[in-house]
């Protein structure tokens, strides 16, 4: 019964347009009622909301935030993608590849999908429509680059994914991001590759040694906050949280030696930051409240003993599990998905064999086609915005790249190693 409470309340409040963290907390306040049925389950609930902010782990969160905004407004994206198109411009759709390969490293400095759109999209969208590319095209290209920021650490979801999980190790799940997300790029650029072919899209003159040279050393300082953040992680220097609050301050240095930053624009970061981090913590607590709820009537129990009812063969219940994923990321947030499905589904992945640090890649790598797929995507509503295009003509060109996506989360689905050598190499 309260199974049904939980799920029927959701979709009717997401349904008439309540926001999502509302419809959240609401249908968790519906169930709670059903087994409490007195003024303590608002009391219960509210306990829930403020004690699931309690974790050191989730401090992490609003630094790399920020550290994103800094990056975007401090001259660090620009810096980056003249050294993506130095080493990828002169390809078959040039700047495609440009804006992939920029969107990974900014990724992998600011964690954020969001901010990657966001930076990438508004400097590489009019210089891309001048050089005779599509406007939605440049869109697809932005919108699912983007998402390997998430894979590619460090990423905000996987600090999720290891509060969700029970404590999964921040540092392996970070270094199990590294191959799947270059993975899920390569193939993006292979897909624009194509694309570019059949439409004739321009490619740029192939730089000299001297101009890689020249925009490597421009580059260089912001790539310098990949070997902080992870080797001082995986070097047990610092704690994720840690490593957060260093790629602020880090960040703020060098937007400030650009001569990009000033006073004022660091005003402005910080309201931006202060207004992502609030809709993040927000969605994040109720999504904790409705884990709570899940855990307290034994839904995940039911449903991990439903699925293995169903078959005990890893292979058709994670395939299973995938399409199940891949339809709740069309309609919801990876945030709210990941702290909700992650105690529904790592008990049953856990009891056929499955690394929780694999399912962990598994889960946000599927989750992040949702992030590109109308009506909820919010990345592709970044892109979209960014470009000022609408989302009816984006779709088409989408379509290969999305082909990109599950290509690649079929083979880190296959192929565990890819998620697991690189821990497996240091020991995490």
């Amino acid at each position: 019964m309260e199974i049904f409470v939980l799920i029927l309340s959701f979709i009717i409040l997401v349904g008439i347009r309540v926001p999502v963290a509302w419809s959240i907390g609401i249908s968790s306040l519906l169930t709670i009622l059903l087994s409490i049925q007195s003024i303590a389950a608002f009391t219960t609930i509210s306990q829930r909301v403020v004690t699931g902010l309690d974790s050191f782990s989730l401090l992490a969160i609003p630094f790399f935030i920020m550290a994103g905004h800094i990056m975007n407004r401090g001259g660090i994206a620009k810096r980056l993608i003249e050294f993506a198109k130095s080493l990828v411009g002169s390809l078959p759709g040039g700047l495609a590849h440009v804006n992939i390969v920029a969107a990974m490293l900014f990724g992998a400095i600011a964690g954020s999908a969001g901010a990657a759109a966001a930076a990438i999209g508004s400097f590489m969208s009019e210089r891309m429509e001048k050089e005779g590319y599509t406007k939605e095209f440049g869109v697809a290209v932005n919108v699912t680059s983007a998402t390997t920021g998430l894979l590619i650490p460090p990423s905000n979801i996987f600090i999720i994914y290891s509060l969700a999980s029970g404590g999964v190790s921040i540092g392996a799940l970070f270094l199990a991001g590294y191959i799947p997300g270059i993975l899920t790029g390569v193939l993006l650029m292979l897909i624009a590759f194509i694309w570019a072919k059949r439409k004739n899209f321009p490619a740029a003159k192939r730089s000299s040694f001297s101009q890689v040279y020249r925009s490597f050393i421009a580059a260089l300082p912001s790539l310098f906050l990949l070997f902080i953040i992870i080797g001082g992680i995986v070097g047990g220097i610092f704690t994720a949280t840690e490593a957060s609050s260093v790629a602020v301050v880090y960040c703020l240095i060098l937007a400030f030696l650009y001569k990009e930053m000033t006073l004022n624009g660091l005003k402005e970061v910080l309201i931006e930051s202060a207004r992502t981090i609030s809709l993040v913590m927000l969605l994040i607590a109720m999504s904790i409240a409705m884990s709570w709820i899940m855990s307290y009537e034994n839904i995940p129990q039911e449903i991990t003993t439903a699925l293995l009812a169903i078959s005990d063969n890893p292979i058709i219940v994670m395939i299973l599990i995938n399409l199940i994923l891949l339809f709740i990321g069309i309609f919801m947030d990876m945030t709210p998905a990941v702290l909700i499905f992650t105690p529904i589904f790592l008990p049953v992945v856990t009891a056929l064999g499955i690394d929780p640090v694999h399912f962990g890649v598994i889960m946000v790598l599927n989750l992040c086609i949702g992030l590109c797929t109308p009506p909820v995507g919010a990345v592709l509503f970044i892109g979209v915005g960014v470009a000022n295009t609408s989302i009816q003509k984006v779709i088409k060109p989408l379509l290969p790249f999305y082909v990109a996506m599950l290509a690649a989360l079929i083979l880190v689905i296959l192929f565990p190693s890819l998620s697991l050598w690189l821990p497996k190499l240091f020991d995490l």
